[in-house]
């Protein structure tokens, strides 16, 4: 079975965060050009919470809100769901649709070693489901 672990070796590790005291208009221009749709936010090494272009867009623009002078605690979310190394990938797409998220940072030992996208997670699972379907043609065709 596929667990987060095997994805993160596969994606890298690499952990794209803002922290908490940064302007917003930090972590949308680093979004923008990472081309990607949330950043960690660290204090220090510790996991405070998550920033997305949807709390962005609630939180800033609806409200009249300047993008420059907003620091990035204001609008994050911080109740985060996380997962572990070990968890499943079906573990993991489950969590995103029953919780209505996007984003799971992967904690272990207390220490954030990743972040899973929704479309890490269908990725894989396509992936996964397309070898699947070819071993079965092998072996109807064998």
């Amino acid at each position: 079975m596929l667990q987060v672990k095997h994805l993160l070796d596969d994606k890298g590790h690499e952990i794209l965060a803002i922290t908490p005291d940064a302007p917003v208009l930090d972590a949308i221009k680093t979004m923008a050009e990472r081309r990607i749709g949330a950043l960690l936010v660290l204090k220090g090494d510790e996991l405070v919470g998550i920033v997305s272009e949807r709390d962005y867009a609630r939180n800033v623009v609806l409200k009249g809100r300047s993008s420059s002078s907003t620091q990035v605690f204001e609008i994050m979310g911080t109740e985060m769901i996380t997962v572990g190394p070990d968890d499943t990938v079906d573990h993991c797409m489950r969590l995103c649709t029953n919780e209505r998220v996007r984003y799971l940072p992967v904690v272990d030992g207390g220490k954030t070693i990743g972040v899973l996208s929704l479309g890490d997670l269908v990725k894989a699972v396509i992936s996964q489901q397309t070898e699947q379907i070819e071993q079965l043609q092998r072996y109807i065709a064998g």
